[in-house]
């Protein structure tokens, strides 16, 4: 009864607002959770400058349709998820996360949702629970799994506390100092071995 829980962005698929900012030529919007903790804050600046900028959902969209997976990221997961369940928490949005979800092969994602009028513009976000990723580790726990976690920024370090075996894949040295007690993993090979390892210590 074991479960792996995994972030999406910068685990699985580029940073989508890094990629979408390259690409617009709006640097502003290269900001994330990396930068700025609180989400709410975070999510409030990025739908004032699309707005100011006059760019909508379609247009985000165009660009994650080209974005693709990470290297080694859908093979990495297919092995995965032969030897335990895979469960994706993140906080980006099912809108954004569809043509993702369709390259790594329909893994389960957990996410939060858009909202948008008429003309494709983005008025709000859903957050789907406050604290959302820690608070699925902790269901998880409840229903008697063991869960093993991983992430790369500060948002995922609470699901990584919660859960009973907690890794970084490839996160920023700031991160790497502020939480030292979680294993640093560069590449999917380490972290496989890292999250076999875990389970191992836990079983």
């Amino acid at each position: 009864m074991q479960i792996v829980c995994l972030d999406l962005e910068g685990v699985l698929v580029p940073e989508i607002w890094i990629e979408f900012s390259k690409r617009t030529g709006i640097p502003e919007l290269q900001r994330t959770t990396r930068d700025e903790p609180d989400y709410d804050k975070l999510m409030t600046y990025r739908l004032d400058i699309l707005r100011r900028h006059n760019l909508g959902l379609p247009d985000i969209q165009k660009v994650i349709a080209e974005m693709g997976p990470m290297g080694g990221a859908r093979a990495f997961l297919d092995q995965l998820r032969e030897a335990y369940q895979v469960v994706i928490l993140s906080d980006t949005f099912y809108e954004f996360a569809h043509p993702l979800m369709r390259q790594l092969g329909w893994p389960t994602l957990f996410c939060h949702s858009l909202e948008d009028d008429a003309d494709g513009m983005l008025v709000d976000y859903h957050l789907r629970m406050p604290d959302q990723k820690r608070e699925a580790v902790k269901r998880f726990k409840e229903l008697n799994f063991k869960v093993v976690a991983a992430g790369d920024s500060y948002n995922d370090t609470a699901m990584l506390g919660e859960a009973h075996g907690g890794i970084l894949f490839h996160p920023p040295e700031k991160v790497i100092r502020e939480f030292p007690q979680y294993p640093v993993t560069l590449n999917y090979v380490e972290l496989r071995a890292e999250i076999d390892k875990a389970f191992a210590r836990i079983a």
